[in-house]
């Protein structure tokens, strides 16, 4: 394995079909990109156009039907892996454990010992800001609370490659671009390479190095955009331009209103 490989995943040719009951439904056709080591990149697209199923693809949850997806240079296989860290949606939380124990499950699963492990969680609790909650309950949390939780959860773990599926979209728009300028923080520290799922074009500038841009199923690559530090500015024109750019990518017309 040559060293400019290490930390980068790459989709190389990817085609992937579910079956169903009238016969295989193509969700992937032909998507090739590549992530370097330390990047996040935002993947956007309509509903349904497969972006969760590239997740599970880079995960080693299911093997692609065509194609091949590469980490540190070689085939991802099939089950679990210690480099890995997700975050979702719903955090995913389980009730009957304090947030703690949530978050050490992870650590403890990979041999920590039980002290190890809640010392893990405890510093982890505090990086993400909710360090004064650890013996509470997930019912006792608010939506942001949990989601911070549901991260913590994820970077405990200190993943080499982190997997993220819309893990904002079910708070309200304030706590949004709180987590995001916050997650922005956490990221820095470790620098995994971060795959970020999102319907939110500015949640997308916001976060990522590269903007992955996705067709309607079967999904191919509309376009591949770069994000720079002067595009975040969300009142300079360059955020304006490329704001435009995605949604016309996206198949929103230019003066629309929409973002």
């Amino acid at each position: 394995m040559s060293a400019d490989v290490r930390g980068e995943l790459r989709f190389d040719a990817i085609g992937h079909r579910y079956p169903t009951s009238t016969g295989e439904l193509e969700v992937l056709r032909d998507v090739s990109f590549a992530i370097g080591p330390g990047q996040i990149v935002c993947v956007v697209g309509p509903s349904g156009c497969g972006k969760s199923t590239l997740l599970t693809l880079a995960a080693g949850l299911s093997r692609p039907s065509q194609g091949a997806v590469y980490w540190d240079g070689k085939p991802v296989e099939l089950g679990p892996t210690r480099h890995l860290g997700m975050a979702f949606q719903q955090p995913g939380l389980f009730p009957w454990l304090t947030v703690r124990e949530n978050v050490a499950i992870g650590p403890r699963t990979r041999g920590a010992t039980a002290a190890d492990a809640r010392r893990a969680a405890d510093a982890m609790l505090e990086t993400v800001g909710v360090g004064d909650f650890k013996d509470a309950y997930p019912r006792e949390l608010s939506g942001g609370m949990a989601q911070r939780v549901g991260i913590a959860r994820a970077l405990v773990l200190k993943p080499r490659l982190l997997l993220m599926d819309e893990p904002f979209a079910a708070v309200d728009a304030f706590t949004r671009l709180k987590l995001q300028l916050e997650l922005k923080t956490l990221l820095r520290i470790d620098r995994p390479t971060v795959v970020f799922v999102t319907h939110d074009v500015s949640e997308a500038i916001a976060l990522g190095d590269m903007i992955v841009i996705m067709t309607q199923r079967p999904a191919s690559i509309a376009r591949v955009v770069t994000v720079t530090r002067e595009d975040r500015d969300r009142a300079s024109p360059a955020y304006a331009s490329k704001l435009a750019l995605t949604l016309e990518c996206l198949g929103v017309p230019a003066g629309s209103g929409v973002e």
